[in-house]
Formats: structure tokens, sequence, C-alpha cells
């Protein structure tokens, strides 16, 4: 007997009607859906005062942030290690690395320059109600001589038990221009880096898919905690915040990307969009890199450049947290504790923001940039306890911010050098944490033997 007699068999050798199966919703669906129950769910909190509620939304939210976390110091390490090794496979890999790191720099003028512009139009300090009383010293304030002594570690194990972000940015850069002296020498030590790192990656995938889970928690505990009453007091400069990072996102960046890439805007955000809105939930840059990365290769970017370029900037291009929000900032509380500012401290603003933004180090928050501002201005540090509590609403535009442009200097470049492959560019569509599962559900195309 035959085996199609035996049993009902499609052409692909898999039973009849085993074709059914339940629709995935979109991983883009799953965000916006954990934003809207996060929002009613804060909103039943704090009208209802329900504190079971608040401990769980509090929890959820800290549990998935703290995940991300756990990854970020071995994944920047042997990102950065790796992307620096695999340079070696790259022509003109010398040449990739300047024209990334000047293009990092001009956007980033760019941006600082819309801050500036925004916050002198609109006077975001002025109204508020609040005075230099409100304000409060932060426990961890930065300055130059913190930033360039930081860099260097005391030890091996601190800078990964206290998550020293710039402090693991040097030892992996290190270890990596030492790893191609070496040579051969070191291969042993690269694939063992890369099988780490492709570990680690996939190990933060699966928190990556908890990412609807905590969205719920973070922007309802920002809802439940903060209320609608804070926002009113801060509406102005949050505003000021989303408006900046939206003129660079949606205006800067397209017409960069129609004009020196000369691709297509709409296929660019099309393709990045996946990363874009997952740093908007997570607020993290590192925590967004393997996302990031896998959008800029299918973007047309080649993947031995994109590993430089992606860990690269996820630690030092941050558009929103380190141009568009210190500029903003500064001039609010300037004008809080009544201080002038002149045109050479908006000049020290824009150095701060190039040259600084290193400090802020793809984590949640840009605490660290903003009293390297202050303090280079002169400005009080009691400034940074005014904007604490608002931080976190902020924060999430600022870092989807980041990650756009950590997609686009890559894309820019690539184009440039005419290294994009302009098929896979303007192909990128889907979603790449829908990917992995779309791959293994694929008809595997057993045939049917007699």
């Amino acid at each position: 007997m035959s085996a199609n007699s035996a049993s009902p068999e499609t052409e692909t050798g898999k039973p009849a009607g085993s074709d059914f199966r339940i629709p995935r919703v979109p991983f883009w669906i799953q965000i916006v859906a954990g934003l809207v129950l996060g929002v009613l769910l804060g909103w039943l909190t704090r009208s209802q005062d329900i504190d079971w509620l608040y401990t769980t939304l509090d929890k959820v939210g800290h549990i998935f942030v703290q995940l991300l976390k756990l990854a970020v110091a071995p994944l920047v390490f042997f990102a950065i290690m790796v992307s620096i090794t695999n340079l070696r496979k790259v022509n003109n890999a010398a040449r990739l690395a300047t024209r990334t790191l000047l293009w990092f720099m001009i956007t980033s003028l760019i941006a600082v320059a819309i801050g500036l512009a925004i916050g002198l139009i609109t006077n975001p300090g002025s109204g508020t109600g609040l005075t230099p009383k409100d304000g409060a010293k932060p426990e961890h304030a930065g300055s130059w001589l913190d930033f360039l002594t930081g860099i260097i570690p005391t030890d091996v194990i601190t800078p990964f038990t206290e998550l020293n972000v710039l402090q693991i940015v040097f030892m992996a850069a290190v270890a990596g221009i030492a790893a191609l002296q070496l040579g051969e020498k070191a291969k042993p030590i690269l694939t063992l880096s890369e099988s780490i790192l492709e570990l680690l990656q996939k190990a933060l995938w699966w928190v990556i898919r908890l990412a609807p889970l905590g969205t719920v928690g973070l922007i309802g505990y920002a809802i439940a905690d903060y209320g609608w009453d804070l926002i009113g007091k801060y509406a102005t400069f949050t505003a000021d915040v989303y408006i900046g990072c939206a003129l660079v996102l949606f205006g800067v960046y397209p017409l960069l990307l129609a004009t020196v890439a000369k691709v297509s805007p709409l296929q660019f955000f099309r393709g990045a969009w996946p990363a874009i809105q997952l740093a908007f939930v997570s607020r993290s840059s590192v925590g967004t890199m393997p996302v990031t990365q896998k959008v800029t290769e299918r973007l047309g970017v080649p993947k031995e450049y994109a590993s430089f370029a992606v860990p690269f900037g996820a630690t030092t291009k941050m558009d929103g947290c380190a141009a568009i929000y210190p500029s903003l900032a500064a001039i609010f509380i300037a004008q809080i504790f009544d201080v002038q500012l002149g045109i050479g401290d908006y000049v020290l603003i824009a150095f701060v923001s190039v040259i600084g933004s290193a400090a802020t180090a793809g984590l949640t928050g840009a605490t660290v940039m903003l009293t390297l501002t202050l303090s280079t201005l002169g400005l009080p540090l009691e400034g940074v306890g005014l904007l604490l509590a608002i931080d976190p609403i902020l924060d999430m535009m600022r870092t989807a911010t980041n990650v756009a442009g950590q997609a686009l200097v890559p894309v820019l470049v690539s184009a440039r050098e005419k290294i994009l492959d302009h098929d896979a560019y303007n192909s990128a569509s889907a979603s790449p944490v829908d990917e992995p599962e779309a791959r293994d559900a694929e008809p595997k195309g057993v045939p049917v033997t007699a």
C-alpha cells in the first residue's frame, strides 16, 4: 500500500488539515496594545488608589528593565570587541570608521542646534511655577575630570559589577585592537567571543519577546506614579523634547536619506521601525542593539560593517539623550534659576553634546550627560532634581531617536561608499522579532514516498 493511501497528505508531506494555525499578532501591534493597556491600568490605579495593582505594575516594569540590564555588560564587551575585529574583513576599514564617526558628529550638531532653537523660542522654564527649592542634587554627578579619568577602570571586575559601560567599552576596544595585532594567534579567542555574543543575543531575544508585557508595567507605573498633573507642570518642556526629537526623527533623518544616501526615507522607517518601537518601550539603546543590528543589516548594510557601526553607535550615538535633551534642559534650568546664557554658553552646549555623548553609554536615562552639561556651564546641579520625576516619559522618545540615528548613519555611510545593497534596502519590511518564528513555521518540504 502506498503512503498516499495510508493517510491523506498535502504535497509537502503534512497531514491534510494541518495548515490551520492561530494567526500570529505582529509584534508592533503587541507593543501598541501594551501601551494602551498600560495607560488604562495606570489611570485606573491612580484614580481608584489600587495599591496591589500599583505594586504589580512597578514590579513588572522593574523586572523587564533588570532583565535588559543583566545582558548589558557582557553584551557590550563582546559586541564591541567582535565589531572591532570584524573590521579586518572590510575593505577600507579605517575610512569607514572615520566616516561613521564624522556622521555621528554631524547629526549630533544638527540635533543640538534644533534643541537650542526650540528652547530659545518656547522658553520652557517660564510659567511652570517651579522654583530652585524644588530641585535637588543628583546622587551621582558627571564632570569632565570624572569622564576622562573614569574611562580607565581600576580592575577588570568592577566595571561589570557596577555596570560602568564606558569602562567596559574601553576594555573591549583594547581587547579588540590587541586581537587584531595578534592575528592568527587570537583566532581561538575570537571564535569563542563570537559564539558567546551569539549566545547573549539569543538570550536577549527572549527578553525582547517580553517587551509588550514590560510595556504594560513601565507605562502603567509611570501614569500611576506621576499622574497627569505632573506632566501638566512640565507641559512645555515635555512638548519641546518630543517635538525636537520628532523633527530630527521625521525631518532631518529623511532629508539626509533622500539627499545624501539617495534612498527612500519611507523604506528606511519601514525597515527600522521594529528597533525604534522597542527602543521607545525599553528606554535602552544597548538593550535594543540586537534588533538595531538586524534591521540595519536587512536595510542592505554589509554585516561586517554593521557589526562595527551599530555597537559603536549604541554606546556613543545619542541624538536624543545627548543632544536635544541636554540643550533644552540647560535652557529650562537656567530659566528656573534665573541665569542668563550667552552665545558662548550655547557653543559649550554643542561642544559637550558632540564630544561627551559617550557619557550616556546607552543606558536608560541621561542624568550623567545632563550633569556634565550643567557643570560645564556652571549651572546649579540642583536643577537635575527638577527633571528626574518626568525623566521616564521623556526617555522613551529620546531613546527612540537615539536608535533611529544608530541605524541611519550606517545606511548613509554604506550608500556613500557604494556598498549598500539597494535590493535588500528596498525589500526590508518584516519585523525581525517575528522572523525567527516565521522561519521555524515554514514547511520543510518532506517528500512523499511510496
